[in-house]
């Protein structure tokens, strides 16, 4: 008979190999199933709303959950040591979520002035179009970070080590800064990966991916995570997965 894992005992590694999964109950495959079913059949009627999504919820719909990708999820959580985690599509997906579900017209972003090109091109060319003011800081030089904050500014997204430049913030102080100002603070960390930083550990809010660089591995598959509390990962899914409609293929799970 298999031994049950201890998660909360493991260490990094053997988190990626076990965490979020299990041997198949019918087949006692040790390697995960790939269930690229688009709909399910369910025991009892069930409401069609995003708003209605509970983390109970049977499988229904590929678009809002999926086997495959909840395994995906919950190890990357484990890894992160989060509460929960969203996969996405892609790592732009990713960071447009946290961004388009966290600011609203009037609110305040603080960006990293060094990110990856989509990031920067969606807060120079889009946030300001539906009204979100943008300001862009080496977020390193942890002065300037203070100073970029405003009344309104609703988050502050770092990148470190920052794509392509590999510059490093500090995340423990730029956490300060931004609940001091009653902020959220989110970071890219694709370039660390959950092996180097833990930055909900170190103060973050929120913890971004692209999944198709070091987690992923191989250069064979695209898609990004978000990493945090089960309250700031469950509007995502009704928003940003349901709504936005960034999910990611089982296949690439």
């Amino acid at each position: 008979m298999a031994r049950k894992l201890d998660i909360s005992r493991a260490g990094p590694q053997t988190l990626a190999i076990h965490a979020g999964e299990a041997p198949d109950p019918a087949t006692g495959a040790s390697s995960p199933n790939i269930v690229m079913s688009s709909t399910f059949v369910t025991e009892r009627p069930e409401g069609f709303s995003a708003y209605e999504l509970t983390e109970e919820s049977p499988f229904i719909y590929t678009h809002w959950a999926n086997p495959t990708v909840r395994q995906l999820e919950r190890k990357v959580a484990a890894m992160e040591g989060a509460e929960a985690a969203c996969a996405f599509a892609s790592g732009m997906a990713a960071a447009s979520a946290i961004l388009m579900s966290e600011l609203s017209a009037s609110d305040h972003l603080v960006l990293s002035d060094v990110a990856y090109a989509g990031i920067a091109e969606l807060a120079r060319d889009t946030l300001p179009r539906m009204g979100v003011a943008v300001s862009k800081v080496d977020t390193s030089d942890l002065a300037a970070l203070a100073v970029a904050m405003r009344p309104e500014t609703k988050l502050v997204f770092i990148d470190t080590p920052c794509n392509p430049l590999l510059r490093l913030t500090d995340i423990a102080a730029a956490a300060e800064i931004a609940h001091e100002a009653g902020a959220r603070l989110a970071v890219d960390s694709t370039f660390a990966s959950p092996i180097g930083i833990q930055p909900l550990s170190l103060g973050a809010d929120y913890v971004a991916h692209s999944a198709t660089k070091y987690i992923g591995g191989h250069g064979d598959a695209i898609g990004g995570l978000v990493c945090g509390s089960a309250a700031l990962i469950r509007p995502l899914v009704s928003e940003a997965i349901v709504h936005y409609g960034g999910v990611l293929s089982p296949f690439n799970a």
